[in-house]
């Protein structure tokens, strides 16, 4: 993992829309690359993508997509940038249906973090049951690039499971956390 990132914000509970939008982008965007990669460019993606703002880049058009794949930024993969864009349209129904994406996502995991108990990284599985959960039912709702192991990826960075090996000060750090709200 990287660093500060490892020990400031993965597996962290989210709960903001526009951080979870945030994180769901750049788990697709980092399909078939290094996660090292994305974070290097997650500055020159929030700028490329209005901060991740969910309505404006739902507004997005064909102008849009032609001055994302010509940002040296960003992964320009012409697919992933559609993707976040329709992404965004799925997140703007999701909240008019559910009131907010941080409810709608949460729920794969009844509103709290799963506390997992890894002793290694090799134990660590790529998917669960709940990430395919998720996978499908986004893709139902239109969603791309949303696979049962980015949606696992996604899980372990914003928090909704607790990933980081036994062995790990934030695994410890953030289990307290979890049972001092009363997480499972």
């Amino acid at each position: 993992m990287c660093g500060a990132y490892h020990d400031e914000q993965w597996g962290v509970p989210v709960q903001d829309d526009q951080h979870l939008f945030e994180m769901l982008i750049l788990e697709g965007a980092q399909a078939g690359l290094s996660w090292r990669t994305i974070l290097n460019k997650r500055p020159a993606y929030r700028e490329a993508f209005d901060q991740f703002d969910i309505a404006t880049v739902a507004a997005y058009g064909q102008r849009d997509v032609d001055r994302l794949m010509s940002n040296p930024g960003i992964v320009r993969n012409r697919l992933k940038i559609q993707s976040a864009i329709k992404n965004a349209r799925g997140t703007l129904a999701i909240q008019d249906e559910l009131g907010s994406l941080d409810a709608y996502l949460w729920q794969f995991v009844e509103g709290s973090p799963v506390q997992n108990a890894w002793a290694s990284m090799a134990d660590i599985p790529t998917q669960t049951a709940q990430s395919e959960a998720m996978s499908k039912d986004l893709k139902k709702r239109g969603f791309s690039f949303v696979g049962p192991t980015i949606c696992y990826a996604f899980m372990q960075a914003v928090g909704m499971v607790n990933d980081h090996t036994t062995d790990c000060l934030r695994y410890t750090e953030l289990l307290e956390k979890a049972q001092a709200k009363g997480g499972s």
